[in-house]
């Protein structure tokens, strides 16, 4: 099991961004007046890849994150879930302990995305087994290994009224029929990656122009464009998706021992969205994953560094009508 503290909460307040929130009716079912619950299971990353030359594989190093049982609930425009990784979901697999805090907030309102990313990892593997080190039935441990990484994506969407991401993610509405929407906006991120020695494991530095590196740090930033779409079958049946490029300018500096170098780059990023599943009046079941790509160049090598974050979800959610007591409580988030 991770070595980490594996409760997760996360909460949403689309209420702070302007919303234009008109549905068409024949696209969206919306239940601003239901309350959603939800039963899910989710896991969350943060990894990272050391680009090698053609002959070589990219160094994977990945966090051992826990698998989180959780449950939460959506009214109007509020948003709360809470989880945690319980041990007999998450057995000793010989991939060390990882120590993390991962904040990842995705609000969806009829015509924004907001995406924020503040995220810190510490204790990595690199993958497959055998990578690094004498023994092929075990996994290179990296402990000392830390990655931070800081994010804002903010993206408009041009046809928000037809098409619905929180009938997707937040299951507080239903996509009745098939629509789509291009995303127009921009990011911005801040990270850097770590360790007590280099990066490269000593077996391995002779394939890698990085085997010198001890730490990286960068800052991107740029506009971007997309698209996303609802694949609606019989009503019920539906399949999401939606991606965006942006064209970062960025800053990195990579240091080894006492030096460093700077490089200036422009660099192509991706967020990506994905949810199958089946929705109705009461009832939504989904699979579901949000994730991203940042690409860092350093002056050290042609090749990237890659870091890849994201979160998976299986969600069986319900609407139902709050009691009278609970919609008395709940009173400070209807309307004005």
């Amino acid at each position: 099991m991770a070595g980490c503290s594996p409760f997760c909460a996360s909460a949403q307040y689309p209420d702070l961004v302007a919303i234009a929130d008109q549905a068409d009716p024949a696209y969206i079912q919306t239940y601003d007046s239901l309350l959603t619950g939800r039963y899910y299971f989710s896991r969350k990353y943060t990894s990272i890849h050391l680009g090698g030359d053609k002959s070589v594989a990219n160094l994977r190093y990945r966090p051992n994150t826990t698998l989180n049982m959780g449950v939460g609930a959506t009214y109007r425009n509020f948003t709360l879930n809470l989880a945690y990784g319980f041990p007999f979901l998450n057995p000793e697999k010989g991939k060390g302990k990882t120590r993390y805090l991962d904040l990842q907030s995705h609000i969806y309102t009829r015509n924004w995305t907001i995406d924020f990313f503040g995220q810190f990892y510490k204790g990595y593997f690199l993958n497959p087994k055998g990578l690094g080190n004498n023994n092929s039935q075990a996994y290179y441990l990296r402990p000392d290994l830390g990655i931070s990484l800081f994010g804002l994506a903010v993206y408009n969407l041009r046809n928000g009224e037809r098409f619905s991401y929180r009938a997707a993610f937040l299951q507080s509405e239903w996509q009745k029929k098939s629509a789509g929407t291009f995303l127009f906006g921009g990011e911005i991120y801040a990270g850097s990656v770590s360790g007590d020695s280099v990066l490269v494991p000593s077996l391995l530095a002779d394939r890698y122009d990085q085997r010198e590196v001890k730490r990286i740090r960068f800052l991107e930033l740029g506009p971007g464009a997309g698209y996303a779409y609802t694949l609606v079958l019989k009503k019920h049946w539906f399949m999401t998706g939606a991606a965006t490029l942006n064209m970062d300018f960025g800053l990195s500096r990579e240091f080894y021992g006492d030096r460093s170098s700077d490089k200036i780059t422009l660099s192509p990023n991706f967020i990506y969205r994905g949810v199958v599943g089946y929705n109705s009046n009461t009832w939504n079941l989904n699979f579901s994953l949000v994730g991203n790509t940042i690409l860092v160049k350093g002056a050290s090598s042609k090749n990237d560094y890659q870091f890849n974050t994201g979160n998976y979800r299986l969600t069986l959610a319900k609407r139902f009508n709050p009691g009278t007591k609970l919609k008395r409580k709940l009173k400070w988030l209807d309307p004005k």
